[in-house]
């Protein structure tokens, strides 16, 4: 199935894609044979819905989940902050204020 060369596959299994370029709203891009018209601009290395998305849906990129979708989005939409929560936990706190003693 095609899709379009400004569009970057990370990994087989990721449902989404990597900007290669900037896509301005309105470009029509096929995506795995199916003709989508941007409603939005995309900027350079931003990331497209390979396909459509149900809400909380995960979001993999190499592979690996990055987050979930806070909507539902269609194929081709913008994935970026305001549909798209990351599912990383901080895993320390850091206290710039902490000072140690040493004795």
């Amino acid at each position: 199935m095609q899709t379009d060369s400004h569009l970057i596959l990370l990994s087989p299994e990721d449902n989404c894609l990597i900007a290669a370029a900037r896509l301005d709203a309105g470009t029509q891009l096929e995506i795995e044979g199916e003709s989508v018209t941007l409603s939005h601009t995309i900027e350079l290395g931003h990331k497209v819905a390979r396909r459509n998305l149900a809400k909380n849906d995960k979001v993999l990129r190499y592979g690996a989940v990055i987050g979930h979708v806070t909507e539902a989005v269609q194929r081709g939409a913008h994935l970026h902050t305001h549909n798209l929560e990351s599912d990383y936990l901080p895993t320390y706190t850091h206290d710039a204020g902490h000072q140690f003693v040493h004795h």
